[in-house]
């Protein structure tokens, strides 16, 4: 972005302060906070986490039209990629999911692409083929060994297919 630091400090600091809000649980005042940071200087990260907080309260739709607005404003931040597949399974909706999941593990910028392989396994766990969430849960494991879910879920799918 070429507009100075500046510009985008105060909505940062209300970004900031969202975020110890929603950690705190406290979804009311999140909300707020991440809306004044959008009014300050919209950026794709309060966008997606808004709609995080709407994901708290059961609001997909809501949660999922944050995270459009998210790829409006940065194509290449994997985050609300994620989140839309994520709330679309939780929708009930896993193949429109996949979709979203596979262009969050292409991002470019995400910090975390171990989550989308997990979440797009999920979504090949329920409509198939499980081979592809085998290899999505074993990708994930690559990136990060330590990330439990993956173990977890990619035992339980390989004891299903035995």
């Amino acid at each position: 972005m070429s507009e100075p630091a500046e510009a985008r400090q105060p909505a940062d600091l209300l970004f900031q302060r969202a975020y110890a809000q929603q950690m705190a649980g406290n979804w009311a005042d999140a909300i707020l906070l991440y809306q004044n940071s959008i009014a300050v200087y919209p950026t794709a990260e309060a966008h997606t986490f808004l709609g995080w907080t709407y994901s708290f309260l059961g609001r997909y739709e809501d949660a999922i039209e944050e995270c459009r607005r998210a790829i409006a404003i940065d194509p290449s931040f994997g985050n609300p990629y994620n989140d839309i597949g994520a709330y679309l399974i939780e929708l009930d909706r896993p193949r429109e999911a996949i979709e979203w999941l596979r262009q969050a593990t292409a991002a470019p910028r995400y910090e975390a692409p171990h989550f989308p392989l997990v979440n797009l396994g999920r979504a090949y766990e329920q409509v198939g083929p499980w081979h592809e969430a085998v290899r999505c849960y074993r990708q994930a494991i690559e990136m990060r060994p330590d990330y439990e879910e993956a173990q977890q879920r990619l035992r339980a799918l390989l004891a299903r297919m035995n």
